[in-house]
């Protein structure tokens, strides 16, 4: 059998949450590629941007209905299902690094994943991530006692949540007025996203002191497939694609990574701003207030709960939460 006709039997549609222009975009046609290479041909891969065949928190519903075969997208978009995928999406404050992430994810948090969307008839096959926000602030920000009174924009949900919690005044502002509202001084501060994306948009000439790296939001991003479909895979075939999904997440964010230090040094160079990078012990602090709001949405839920435990065992065990 010719390797056309093998890769035919194993053809998967993936969806982003990513349009076709974006850098996260272009790094997973990258990974469909290399899922064909590792796996001989075996295995096509057609990856699509965001909204080609269904809306971004529309994917889960379409792969169990077989309309997609998967999705790599950001998992807290299916928290209206379940307050268990915001909280394990971005648990604001647990992570420093996005390797605590992948640890989390091999030592508990792969099976808990899997726990969550099985039922949804879709199974997790690995995670990535686009890396730490980096925080922007007009204001030196050295640690959590900085935050109190700090009129700072942040999303709805646990990002405002933590952030009042830690004495901040959180607002809801639309991404597009962020720079305008900085430089007004209608706000001091503003969760936005990484450092290189800041830099690119001039977020720093009007809020000189970022927090870098960030303290706050890293969004888990999965990459899951239909159920049935996985099952029906050889042992072999499956392995390819956790492997590859591996690889692939050390490759975003090695990118990623490069992109916001190249970023830092140039707008270091400029010396027009003042980079603040949290100690440990303000990290864990701001991480401690964090579990207090985490509580709060495992309520919401039984998955949400054991999502809440599963992570505070890990992070205790690690010595990352102050205790």
């Amino acid at each position: 059998m010719s390797g056309a006709a093998i890769a035919q039997e194993h053809s998967f549609r993936f969806q982003s949450s990513d349009p076709a222009g974006n850098p996260n975009f272009a790094l997973q046609k990258e990974w469909a590629e290399s899922v064909a290479e590792m796996s001989d041909g075996r295995i096509a891969v057609e990856m699509l941007p965001v909204e080609s065949i269904v809306a971004h928190n529309e994917t889960q519903d379409a792969i169990a209905a077989g309309i997609l075969d998967g999705h790599v997208t950001d998992t807290s978009y299916f928290a209206g299902k379940d307050a268990a995928f915001g909280l394990i999406a971005n648990p604001v404050g647990a992570w420093s690094d996005p390797q605590q992430m992948f640890d989390f994810m091999e030592n508990g948090g792969a099976e808990l994943m899997n726990e969550l969307v099985e039922p949804y008839g879709l199974h997790f096959i690995g995670a990535t991530t686009p890396g730490l926000e980096a925080f922007v602030s007009k204001v030196p920000l050295e640690g959590v006692d900085d935050l109190k009174g700090l009129k700072m924009r942040a999303p709805e949900g646990l990002v405002q949540q933590v952030f009042a919690a830690a004495g901040a005044a959180p607002v809801n502002l639309p991404g597009s007025e962020v720079f305008t509202s900085l430089d007004k001084g209608v706000i001091d501060a503003a969760d936005y996203t990484v450092f290189s994306t800041n830099q690119a948009q001039g977020m720093h000439d009007v809020a000189p002191h970022p927090v870098y790296p960030g303290f706050h939001s890293m969004p888990l991003v999965e990459i899951s497939m239909n159920k049935d479909k996985w099952d029906a895979l050889p042992e072999d075939l499956q392995q390819v694609l956790e492997q590859s999904v591996k690889e692939f997440a050390q490759k975003q964010v090695s990118a990623l990574q490069q992109a916001d230090e190249a970023a830092v040094a140039e707008a270091q160079e400029g010396g027009e701003i003042t980079v603040h990078d949290w100690s440990a012990e303000e990290r864990a602090k701001f991480r401690q207030i964090a579990m207090g709001e985490w509580e709060k949405v495992a309520e919401r839920s039984d998955n949400a709960q054991k999502v809440y435990e599963t992570l505070t065992t890990y992070l205790k065990d690690n010595g990352l939460i102050a205790e």
